[in-house]
């Protein structure tokens, strides 16, 4: 029982907390994710010392929020309209992924270190936060711009290709090794994944929900699609993906049925109480008295890829199309994708304490200094139209 009571004590002190942060990043337009991170640097070991990253009860709520993170992602993925932007957002997408995980990956392994690390170090950068950005394009009426259509199509890609890479890298983790046949192997169960699920849930999704929903008990409608995404979630992983590619899949489904806006609203609040447990461990996680001076050209080094790397994705898209600088500042953010690879990474053994500390500050750097950027960017573009 005791271990309950302290169990509870710290999850309000950390969610009264983490709410308040991203009360404070909020006002100055700045994402509220960055506050929860913060928190849970100052509640961690490094600091404070409230947070035990080991804490099993913790993890156990952090693991239910990154599902429930996907999941979401997956319910505002629309795939439709990513089809209609195409091509635009498809090279945006492809370069967007390639070259940070290639300039990352390249960087890291001539310095010395292994192919593993290297490899997690060009995926972490890969990983587009498009949350950020829709932040910026809601607040000067420009989601539905050409820029802001191109953006949200690439991110969907980029967050597909994203859980690939991750699925990828799990099943490394696993074997203990880089091996092509594991590579090939897990790329194609992945698609494999992501296509069945989605194809199959398509079929039978809109017909199951609207019973679900037109059942007269209270919460029918959530507790079904919570559910899906949980079946999903360990579906993924019986076959050695991550499990936020079930979520993920299960949020695609879902986003195409006539129900997804009552779902959305129904999660909202669900995921308010468990999404900040994983940003604040991720930050618990973050140990300070790893990094040493030699950390410092590094983080540098790394933000300059993260963000050149993302800029030249704009010019994937054609001039006529939208602002290809705005659509790569665009693409710059990195959140909760970067550090669920990071988190991984330094939970399979792969990455150090330092290195982990490098990535999540880079991944926050590049959060912060998107809007300010984007914002007359776009405003700029606009005059130009008119």
């Amino acid at each position: 029982m005791e271990l309950i009571i302290d169990a509870l004590v710290r999850v309000v002190i950390i969610l009264i907390t983490a709410k308040l942060a991203g009360e404070l990043f909020e006002k100055f337009r700045q994402s509220a994710v960055l506050g929860e991170l913060l928190v849970g640097v100052l509640l961690g070991p490094s600091l404070l010392g409230f947070i035990d990253p080991t804490n099993e009860i913790l993890k156990f709520l952090a693991e239910v929020g990154v599902i429930l993170l996907l999941f979401e992602v997956g319910l505002e993925s629309n795939l439709v309209k990513m089809l209609k932007v195409g091509w635009n957002s498809f090279r945006v997408a492809i370069i967007g992924v390639l070259i940070p995980f290639i300039l990352g990956w390249a960087y890291y392994h001539f310095m010395g270190h292994t192919l593993m690390v290297s490899l997690f170090v060009g995926a972490t950068l890969t990983a587009t936060s498009v949350g950020v950005t829709i932040r910026v394009l809601g607040d000067i009426k420009k989601v539905d711009s050409p820029e802001g259509r191109v953006i949200l199509g690439a991110a969907v890609i980029d967050d597909i290709i994203g859980l690939i890479i991750l699925s990828v890298l799990v099943s490394m983790i696993q074997v203990g090794s880089v091996q092509v046949s594991v590579i090939a192997r897990s790329i194609v169960f992945a698609m494999l994944f992501l296509v069945l699920t989605t194809w199959i849930g398509i079929r039978y999704a809109e017909t199951i929900f609207k019973y679900v929903h037109s059942m007269q008990v209270r919460g029918a409608l959530i507790s079904a699609s919570v559910a899906f995404a949980f079946i999903l979630a360990v579906l993924a992983n019986l076959i050695g993906l991550a499990t936020i590619v079930g979520s993920f899949a299960a949020g695609l489904v879902l986003e195409t049925t006539e129900r997804k806006e009552h779902i959305i609203r129904r999660i909202a609040p669900v995921s308010d109480l468990f999404v900040p447990m994983f940003f604040i461990m991720a930050g618990a996680h973050t140990d300070l008295h790893s990094l040493s001076l030699r950390a410092l050209p590094i983080i540098g080094i790394l933000f300059v890829i993260a963000i050149i790397s993302k800029l030249v994705s704009g010019w994937g898209c054609q001039k006529k199309v939208a602002s290809r600088l705005g659509v790569g500042i665009g693409m710059i953010p990195r959140g909760e994708v970067g550090l669920i690879f990071a988190t991984i990474g330094l939970s399979g053994g792969i990455i150090s304490a330092e290195l982990y500390g490098i990535l999540v500050i880079v991944i926050m750097a590049t959060t912060l200094v998107t809007p300010p950027v984007l914002r007359p960017v776009l405003l700029a573009q606009g005059k130009k139209e008119v």
